[in-house]
């Protein structure tokens, strides 16, 4: 009989929410805890899925085989490296960690203790599911718009590492290139970043969180025509002779195209049963976290108000 997976959800805000709900739809997992500073969020989240709430991290853990991160940003970093010490499998949603220093430490630490360590990219399942990851050649132009309304959440951090960071990793995955020249402007809630990349990819990126109208936009422009992605309507334009490998309507489209989360979500739960590589390892969240710093750092990005996001701290 196969051993049922617990797995908790740190964090019982909206996303929260999300994967709880994510994680509760699966099967051969059960949703085994809710934790939350904040008692009441905990026990709010908790009692739609009839499982204990926590305010004890270390109570939570003692409840899970593993843990998805879903807290601020700030906290990633502290919660990853005490479940992974205490030998649970960890889903951290993006950024891994605001330090390269300190993702660096939970790579380590994974791989030591022989655990999971996954980071919630999820948009790179899309293209995986288009097909894009097997082209031969990269997009020659990538151009990415990413905006929404000021919900109030994750301004923790800036943009960048709120909304660019889904890009930044879906491009570093398309091309397997290095950043060659970055320019940038903006501020904490609106930015804008052109890159060119050692392969001779030019990427443009503008990411707001102030915009009335949420937009989430991706063109990739390839020697034999365009594919153009609508991240919000599902939606996937190809004007180049390769055909897509996915069908994209209604019920024939994949899960890793209709639910992304939840994709990744069963992702995990089976690298954790498996003992599996995951599907975005901690690695790649440190690599998409490398780009996010040197955007920020380019464009003059003032976080120092927040502790963790000095410029010593973030580069070490």
């Amino acid at each position: 009989m196969t051993k049922r997976i617990k797995i908790g959800v740190a964090g019982a805000g909206v996303f929260g929410g999300y994967h709880c709900n994510k994680i509760a739809d699966l099967e051969d997992v059960d949703l085994s805890c809710v934790y939350d500073l904040d008692p009441e969020k905990a026990l709010t989240q908790a009692r739609q899925h009839n499982v204990p709430a926590e305010t004890d991290f270390d109570a939570m853990l003692d409840r899970c085989d593993a843990v998805i991160i879903a807290a601020p940003a700030i906290a990633h970093y502290e919660l990853a490296l005490k479940a992974l010490n205490a030998g649970r499998h960890v889903f951290v949603e993006k950024p891994v960690a605001l330090a390269l220093g300190e993702a660096d430490e939970l790579i380590a630490l994974a791989r030591k203790n022989g655990l999971v360590l996954q980071v919630g990219h999820q948009e790179r399942y899309v293209a995986e599911a288009v097909g894009l990851f097997d082209r031969k050649k990269p997009p020659v132009k990538i151009d990415c718009i990413r905006h929404t309304a000021a919900t109030g959440r994750c301004e923790d951090v800036s943009v960048v590492l709120d909304l660019m960071i889904h890009d930044i990793d879906l491009i570093r995955k398309l091309t397997g290139a290095e950043i060659e020249a970055v320019s940038a402007y903006g501020e904490r809630n609106a930015a804008d970043a052109e890159l060119m990349l050692d392969n001779g990819t030019s990427v443009t990126l503008a990411a707001s969180r102030r915009d009335g109208s949420p937009e989430r936009r991706m063109m990739l422009v390839y020697d034999d025509g365009v594919v153009e992605f609508d991240f919000i309507n599902r939606t996937v334009e190809n004007t180049t002779p390769s055909p897509l490998h996915a069908c994209f309507d209604g019920e024939h489209a994949p899960l890793s195209f209709t639910d992304p989360l939840a994709y990744g979500a069963a992702a995990f739960a089976a690298a954790v049963a498996a003992g599996d590589t995951p599907k975005v390892t901690g690695a790649d969240g440190r690599k998409a976290l490398d780009w996010a710093l040197r955007i920020e750092e380019a464009a003059g990005i003032d976080m120092a108000s927040n502790q963790y996001k000095t410029p010593e701290r973030r580069r070490a």
